[in-house]
Parts: structure tokens; sequence; C-alpha cells
């Protein structure tokens, strides 16, 4: 079978329980990369014995990140790549489309959608989750976000794609599926609200063309406050997340807490601002 022309290019620090279930699906793709920051588990390990090219990248706190690194440093042999996460794992209908749709001369880039389990549990309803991560490489990058003086986040986690030209929408669904404890789901998200609310503070003193029409969104009700009363309300009753049970409650609830912790940083570094 020949293999689809596409560079996958895996960002992973500690992902030994999710990586073997991210790769396995892979094998149809022309080249497999993983982007390792520094793991102190089996990753690297793993993913060799895969078959899977490792490279290591160790952040200085400056541009690029660990994704825009990648397409600047690694010897992507394909045109088109798509990035994942270890926790994300393609199946044969997501692969069977872009195989068919990254021959199309019109698009350099596709939105992708996920289906999302929480807790070991398929979701049905809440907000669904989507990101542009399938684009041209001579065609696209991640953001650059002016954050050297702040910053934690090794890797683009909230960084949007610019992608040049027409971007599609893949019908079929990633599955977004994490191995990991719910303690790991709590830390990771306590520091995202960290960067979110360094981001909000840095916007609010410059102007982004860039910005999505949901972080517009998002960024406007932070101003206000009612962020986390909004996403409950509309995560849990207007998109029917009550359907999904319990797993739909808590993670409505987490969700609407993170935002809220975003608040509160914010908060807190305006008067720390204030105070020097």
């Amino acid at each position: 079978m020949n293999k689809i022309p596409i560079s996958v290019i895996v960002s992973v620090k500690n992902e030994a329980l999710n990586l073997p279930s991210c790769l396995e699906k892979l094998t149809r793709f022309a080249q497999i990369i993983v982007v390792d920051s520094g793991s102190t588990d089996e990753t690297r390990s793993i993913a060799a014995n895969m078959g899977a090219e490792v490279l290591q990248f160790e952040w200085n706190g400056k541009f690029p990140k660990k994704r825009n690194w990648a397409l600047q440093n690694a010897n992507i042999e394909n045109e088109w790549v798509l990035f994942l996460d270890a926790d994300e794992f393609v199946t044969e209908a997501f692969v069977n489309e872009i195989a068919i749709k990254t021959q199309e001369p019109n698009y350099n880039g596709y939105t992708i959608q996920f289906e999302n389990y929480f807790m070991g549990r398929k979701l049905k309803y809440g907000y669904g989750f989507q990101k542009s991560a399938l684009f041209k490489k001579s065609k696209g990058a991640y953001e650059k976000v002016d954050e050297d003086l702040w910053s934690h986040l090794d890797m683009e986690v909230h960084e949007h794609p610019i992608i040049e030209g027409k971007v599609g929408v893949i019908k079929a669904k990633v599955i977004h599926k994490d191995f990991k404890n719910l303690e790991h789901y709590i830390s990771k998200h306590n520091a995202y609200s960290t960067w979110e609310a360094e981001r909000y503070l840095q916007l609010k003193e410059s102007k982004n063309s860039h910005l999505s029409l949901n972080q517009k969104i998002k960024y406007g009700l932070l101003n206000t406050g009612l962020l986390p009363v909004v996403y409950f309300l509309g995560a849990y009753f207007l998109k029917l997340g009550f359907l999904d049970g319990k797993e739909g409650f808590y993670l409505a609830r987490f969700k609407s807490h993170y935002f809220f912790q975003i608040q509160t940083k914010v908060d807190l570094l305006k008067k720390q601002t204030e105070l020097k």
C-alpha cells in the first residue's frame, strides 16, 4: 500500500501511557516525527521502537516553541503536515478523508474536529472541540506570541495556526482520549489558566488581528467577569451536556472553574502590576 504523503508531528513529554495508542494508528502515513521535551518515562523508547523519528527539543524560553521549531528544523519530507498530541487518535474514516482532501489544490489547510472522552466516557454533547492542525508547511505556521518574559509552556497550546489561503473542514473526527488521571487534567489546566491570564493582559495592551472568533468572544466575556457562568450554562444546558450524565456535569464544572481561575489570576496580576 502506498503511504499517504503527509508528515505527522506528535508533540510529547512523558506520554508513555498515551503514545502507543496514538502511533499504532498512524501506519498509513509516509512520515512520523515525535518531538520530545526531555521525557523521563519510556516515551522516547516507545516512539523509536514503533518506528517514529525522535527529535529532542529544549526550549530556551523564546520563540519558537515546539511546533514552530519542528516546522523550522525537522526534515519534513512532505508538503502536508498533521500536528497531533499523544492523546489524539486518528480513525480509519479520518485517514481516508484527509488522504483525498489533501489532494485538492484549492485548499492549504483543514480544521480537525474531535470526539471527546472524559473520565473514560465518550461525550456526545457539550461544546465541540476543533483546531486547524492540518496544513501545508509552506502556507502555515503557529502564531508568534511575545511571551519571552512570562510563558512557562514550551508548546503552542493556545496559539492558533495562521494559514494562507483557503481552509476547509474534515468531517470525520479524531478521538481525544487521555489515559492519564484526573489529577493530571487538573494540574495541566491550572498551568494553562496562568498562561491565559498573562495572555489576556498582554492583549489588552496591544492589538492582535489574528484572534479567532472564539478567542474574541472568550476574552470579551472575561472582561465582563461572566465567562465562567456563561460557559457552564451554555455547555450543560444549551448544548445538552446534562445528557452525558455525571461526566458531562463534571466536565462543564471543571471547564467553568478553569475560566474562573483565569479571571482570578487576571485580577491578581493587575494588583501585582499596580504595586510595582
